[in-house]
């Protein structure tokens, strides 16, 4: 038997066909082409899937079950969307209406939460059942798995790692607190004291890196300088690395997870990340036990592990 993974997002839709091996076997995207009413968006996905089936040659009775991650806040229990700011989703039951186009149980969560599952069936978290997953993109989102499921509060809510403050009164946060975890080690953030260090010295190296316009900058940008052995770099870095360090350090002081996975196109710099956030947060960290600490690792799986998780979200549901 084969799942049904779907990854919903404000840009794309990604409907894979899994197997019992959580492998991708065919897989279809099309642009969510927003704004655009919620009916439309699931006849989008509707159509992706029959083309993933298609394509497979995997008639849809070969199917047991179909997940979606979406953005947003999602009632697992009755797979309404509650709120979605980037899909214009309020109360949206995707549950109800795919269901009714397939017949076929429909499973939905958020698009992080998912993802984190995802990694834990089969990425960087598998074989433990408590892992935190922290990404590291426009935003600084998370997903948390407690016992091999996902945890998400009460009402659903929970698992937004990125807003809690590390600075009381700091940086402005897009959500309107001050201070943020996402506001100081978000790729965004990474990018915007970049520039700041960029601005003050005129002579860096980086602005060379960047062909001269300070708008080319990216969150490689102070690590490529870093490489190149420009100081401003290498202050831009440190300086991100010990926040970043601050708020994984949190999230281990509090959930002691097994496994503490961080994803986004910054991982790619490896142990230049790695070995002094691990550095940082053996440090701070509160444990008695040394011989059971948290292991700090880089996802794997990649945009692929929202529609893996997806996939399998029939596994967990209560």
């Amino acid at each position: 038997m084969y799942n049904i993974g779907i990854d919903l997002g404000g840009t794309n839709i990604k409907v894979g066909l899994v197997n019992e091996n959580y492998e991708i076997i065919e897989k279809a995207t099309a642009k969510t082409d927003l704004p655009r009413p919620a009916e439309e968006i699931c006849n989008s996905i509707v159509s992706l899937i029959w083309k993933v089936l298609t394509s497979a040659k995997v008639a849809l009775n070969e199917v047991n079950a179909i997940g979606i991650g979406t953005p947003g806040v999602a009632d697992r229990n009755s797979g309404i969307v509650l709120y979605s700011c980037n899909l214009d989703f309020h109360n949206t039951n995707l549950r109800s209406f795919i269901e009714k186009k397939l017949e076929k149980p429909v499973y939905v969560e958020n698009d992080a939460n998912a993802a984190a599952f995802g990694e834990v069936l089969a990425g960087a978290g598998k074989g433990f059942s408590d892992v935190v997953v922290v990404t590291l993109g426009t935003g600084v989102g998370g997903g948390i798995i407690i016992g091999g499921k996902i945890y998400t509060g009460f009402n659903f809510c929970g698992a937004e790692l990125g807003h809690t403050v590390i600075q009381y009164g700091g940086r402005q946060c897009g959500c309107g607190r001050k201070g943020c975890f996402e506001a100081y080690s978000s790729a965004t953030a990474l990018i915007n004291m970049t520039k700041e260090a960029m601005e003050e010295n005129k002579d860096s190296k980086m602005w060379e890196l960047c062909g001269g316009n300070i708008d080319n900058v990216d969150g490689k940008t102070a690590f490529d300088g870093l490489r190149a052995g420009d100081k401003s770099a290498k202050g831009v870095v440190d300086m991100y690395i010990e926040y970043l360090g601050c708020g994984l350090t949190n999230i281990v002081n509090t959930f002691q997870p097994e496994m503490l996975l961080i994803g986004g196109g910054i991982c790619k710099e490896g142990e230049l990340l790695t070995k002094p956030l691990s550095e940082i947060i053996k440090r701070d960290s509160y444990c008695i036990d040394a011989e059971k600490t948290t292991k700090l690792d880089i996802c794997r799986l990649g945009n692929d592990a929202g529609i893996i998780g997806a996939a399998y979200l029939y596994t967990i549901a209560e």
